[in-house]
C-alpha cells in the first residue's frame, strides 16, 4: 500500500512536469514559431540558403544526441565557471543550473526539432499565390505573418505544440544533467519514478508510469485528430 506522504511525494513530480512542459511549450510557440517561419520563406541568395540549411541541421540535433550529451554542454555552459553562468556570476544573477528556469531553457533546446519540424512543414504548405497576394495587399511583414500565414499554419501549430508538450513531459537526461532532483523544483516525473525504482518501491513506480502511460495515449490520440486535418479530403 501507498501512504499519504508518499501520495504528496508523488503528485509533486508531475505538477513539476507538467509546469515544465507548459512553460517550454509557450516559449516554443512564442519564439519558435517566426524561426519556422524564417526557415520556410523562399530564400533570397546562396549565403542565406545555405545559413538556413545549416541552422536546420543545428535545429535537428537533439534527434539524432543523446540526452546526457546536451545535458552535459548546458550544465558547462550555464555553470558559473564558464559561458553564460560566469556572465550572470560576474554581475551577481544567480545561476541557472539546478533551477527550474535552467530546466525550460534545456527543455526548449532539447524540444526545439519537435516543434520546429512540423510547423515549417505547414508553412510550407501555403500557397505561394496566397503569400504573394497578402504581399500585394499588405507591405507590414509582421502583419503578413499574423494575419495570414499563422492562420495557415494553425494545424503545424497546434500539432507541434502538442508533440513538444508530450515529449517534455518524459524527458529525463537533459534535465537530470541540469536541474538534478530538487523537490518541488526540478524533480519531474521520469526522475521520480527512476528513484523509486532505486528505492525498489516498484508500487509507486507502477502507478507513476501508469498515470504516465494514460497522459501518453490521450496525447497521442490529440496528435493524431490533429495530424487528420492536413489529409486531403
Amino acid at each position: 500500500m501507498i501512504d499519504s506522504s508518499l501520495m504528496s511525494d508523488m503528485l509533486a513530480p508531475f505538477l513539476v512536469s507538467l509546469k515544465l512542459a507548459t512553460a517550454s511549450t509557450l516559449c516554443l510557440l512564442f519564439f519558435a514559431t517566426p524561426v519556422a517561419y524564417w526557415l520556410a520563406k523562399p530564400s533570397r541568395g546562396r549565403i542565406i540558403a545555405r545559413v538556413k540549411v545549416v541552422l536546420m541541421g543545428i535545429i535537428a540535433m537533439p534527434l539524432v544526441l543523446p540526452p546526457t550529451v546536451i545535458g552535459f554542454y548546458l550544465l558547462l555552459l550555464l555553470s558559473p565557471s564558464a559561458g553564460i553562468g560566469h556572465y550572470l556570476h560576474e554581475h551577481n544573477i544567480s545561476p541557472l543550473i539546478f533551477t527550474f528556469e535552467g530546466l525550460v531553457i534545456g527543455s526548449i533546446i532539447y524540444s526545439l526539432p519537435f516543434y520546429i519540424q512540423p510547423v515549417y512543414a505547414q508553412f510550407l504548405r501555403i500557397p505561394k499565390s496566397v503569400m504573394e497576394m497578402a504581399q500585394l495587399l499588405e507591405p507590414s511583414r509582421l502583419r503578413r505573418l499574423m494575419t495570414v500565414a499563422l492562420p495557415q499554419a494553425k494545424v503545424g501549430i497546434i500539432l507541434g505544440s502538442l508533440i513538444s508538450f508530450a515529449h517534455t513531459i518524459g524527458e529525463f537526461g537533459v534535465v537530470l544533467m541540469i536541474g538534478g532532483s530538487i523537490s518541488g523544483e526540478t524533480k519531474v516525473v521520469s526522475i521520480a519514478i527512476y528513484e523509486q525504482v532505486e528505492a525498489l518501491n516498484y508500487d509507486a513506480a507502477h502507478m507513476m508510469s501508469g498515470v504516465l502511460i494514460m497522459i501518453g495515449m490521450i496525447m497521442v490520440a490529440l496528435i493524431a485528430s490533429v495530424n487528420k486535418l492536413n489529409e486531403p479530403r
